[in-house]
């Protein structure tokens, strides 16, 4: 009877720790987690909002394909309003509340504000933000930039500044007016703007763009009365295209050059005629080019009667954006290691000439380097549309 009840015992026992096991299985396939903060309705929602439509698109068609590896991806994103304060609350919401693995964030200002509770907390932070200071190792060890610095964009549209002003032949130096948000993102790149300048014998003058503001002609007179060759605009699309249907009316005959926020399809619509002949540093290809890079993204929008035109290249940035922290996380799986901002940092560098389809020239990150892309596309405006001048080049 004493050994029947042992074995009675064992048999229980070893059903207990079946079924547990059985319990513990869906763990395996829990979502993983990743926290979002948007700007959807503050002073950048006019490329904040396709900006997280395309990370959002990206996350409904990865999970409908069965997820990574049979896990799903749980994105939870809120709107910031672009208020550092909020995007704080939000990420400590995110940390302690609803314990993510990595987020995706936005702003400079907030990307920059957060980055020591980042590297504290250890969790893999991707931004819309391409300030340099974010590329700095010491004090962003966590963050990892998939656009081109706006330090090397500007540098990019600096050195075209120049070749074009000698192939026309222009004497003198060429003047460029820097024309910026007036905020750390639109401050960003204009210490290497300054720096090129003055390497390369050019004049600069810099002019803060007021938030809100209805009519630049104020600012552009400065810009008129400093005879400028080039002007190069720091800001989203729509003061972009305020500053380019200003200029246009001021008579300015300085060639418009944009980087990335401010060159999309929405500068075009809102400046029209304008916006003909302006440059952009772009470092992501629109959807119109055809790169196989956007084939998914046709199909899935379209199926989803989702306007892919309307929504832009910004729509092809965020999806491409958490594509690439998708790759990180099927890197953790593959590797058998669990899900854990640690795991999924030490991943992300393993990322060696990652290709997009030509969406972006091919992303490499390292232990010692985060800034992922080092080259973009130089754009113009011609008859309406964005068109390639140029192959991928860097600032180096």
């Amino acid at each position: 009877m004493k050994t029947r009840a042992l074995s009675l015992l064992t048999v229980l026992i070893v059903l207990s720790l079946l079924l547990s096991a059985c319990g513990a299985a869906p763990q395996s396939g829990e979502p993983i987690k990743v926290g979002g903060i948007f700007d959807l309705t503050g002073a950048t929602a006019d490329v904040g909002v396709p900006y997280a439509d395309g990370l959002k698109g990206y996350v409904d068609w990865i999970n409908a394909k069965g997820g990574i590896k049979g896990r799903k991806i749980e994105l939870i994103g809120n709107d910031y309003a672009y208020k550092v304060p909020n995007a704080e609350q939000l990420y400590s919401q995110y940390v302690t509340q609803d314990k993510v693995v990595a987020i995706q964030g936005w702003g400079t200002g907030d990307t920059e504000a957060l980055r020591t509770k980042i590297a504290t907390d250890k969790l893999p932070f991707m931004s819309a933000s391409y300030s340099a200071n974010l590329a700095v190792m010491a004090d962003a060890p966590y963050n990892f930039l998939i656009g081109t610095t706006y330090s090397d964009q500007m540098v990019i549209g600096l050195r075209w500044a120049l070749q074009d002003w000698q192939a026309k032949g222009g004497s003198g130096k060429a003047k460029v007016a820097f024309f910026y948000n007036d905020s750390p993102f639109g401050k960003s790149p204009l210490p290497a703007g300054n720096e090129f300048a003055a390497a390369n014998g050019m004049e600069v003058l810099e002019v803060a763009m007021p938030r809100g503001a209805t009519d630049l002609t104020p600012q552009l007179s400065q810009v008129q009365a400093f005879s400028a060759n080039y002007i190069i605009i720091q800001n989203t699309s729509g003061p972009g295209s305020l500053a380019a249907k200003n200029a246009k009316g001021l008579g300015l005959n300085a060639q418009i050059i944009c980087l990335n926020w401010c060159a999309d399809e929405n500068l075009i619509k809102l400046a029209g005629a304008a916006a003909e002949g302006v440059v952009g540093t772009i470092p992501f290809a629109p959807p119109g080019t055809g790169v196989a890079g956007v084939k998914d993204i046709v199909d899935y929008t379209k199926s989803k009667n989702i306007n892919l035109e309307e929504k832009g290249l910004h729509y092809v940035q965020g999806w491409w954006t958490m594509a690439v922290m998708a790759e990180g996380i099927k890197r953790v799986l593959d590797s058998n290691k669990p899900i854990t901002g640690e795991n999924l940092k030490a991943a992300l560098e393993t990322i060696s000439n990652f290709e997009t389809g030509g969406v972006t020239s091919p992303l490499t990150f390292s232990a010692t380097d985060h800034a992922g892309n080092k080259a973009l596309r130089l754009y113009q405006v011609k008859a309406g549309k964005w068109e390639p001048i140029s192959d991928f080049i860097g600032a180096k």
